[in-house]
């Protein structure tokens, strides 16, 4: 029970889900993401999106191929969907973007077919493979690139499910930050300055404020390239 379940008192702040209701909640496989970025699909078709009321009816869903993650059929009920993955179900035409609403959970937003074809994902480092730089990206992609352009902390477009980056958005002044930690969660703002550990930003309220660099998570220079509220 312990290596399945997750008891609901127990899990991440970050999920969107009553606590008291039920004692246990699916635990989610290891996966690209961490356990405060990322819930099981079980849990986001029942609880955050309503799609199913029961996990028979998610097992089903699940046992006709209707799932697709970033553009790919996923069939285990408990395979970890986290922080800008794309969850489409065609024959509902259904689809959404994992990202995280005004209280810091994790939501499901609603996004057209067109968009469903690309994600954001950051570069959270770099390595070197057979003489060609490989990126290790914020959603467990690794992605080899013949001509380096790119630095840790930038994001890139990826096309989905071919996984080509279409473009990059690089972490620089006038750049478009959402906050995916800290007491501005979900917040976007435009970088003022950077340092080797913090980011000042100007969110759209026009306040200015500071914030751990590592929360930044670039999405556009003039306005986000992705839908990331309702």
């Amino acid at each position: 029970m312990v290596k399945n379940h997750l008891k609901r008192l127990n899990m991440p702040s970050s999920w969107q889900i009553k606590r008291k209701i039920i004692r246990w909640v699916t635990r989610p496989n290891p996966g690209a993401h961490a356990l405060e970025f990322g819930l099981s699909i079980n849990t986001f078709l029942k609880e955050i999106t309503g799609l199913a009321s029961s996990t028979r009816e998610v097992r089903n869903i699940l046992y006709n191929k209707e799932i697709f993650v970033d553009g790919k059929i996923r069939d285990e009920r408990k395979f970890i969907v986290g922080l800008m993955d794309v969850v489409s179900v065609p024959k509902m035409n259904k689809h959404y973007r994992i990202a995280f609403n005004s209280k810091g959970k994790l939501t499901a937003v609603p996004i057209k077919e067109e968009e469903s074809k690309i994600k954001l994902s950051k570069i959270k480092n770099k390595s070197l493979v057979k003489g060609k730089t490989q990126l290790n990206l914020s959603d467990g992609r690794n992605i080899l690139v013949d001509k380096d352009d790119f630095k840790v902390g930038d994001s890139v477009v990826i096309e989905l499910p071919s996984q080509k980056i279409k473009q990059s958005v690089k972490l620089e002044k006038g750049a478009l930050i959402y906050l995916t930690g800290g007491k501005h969660t979900s917040d976007i703002g435009k970088v003022e300055d950077i340092s080797s550990r913090k980011i000042t930003f100007k969110s759209n309220t026009g306040e200015t404020y500071q914030t751990l660099k590592k929360y930044a998570f670039v999405v556009g220079k003039d306005k986000p390239l992705v839908s990331l509220s309702e």
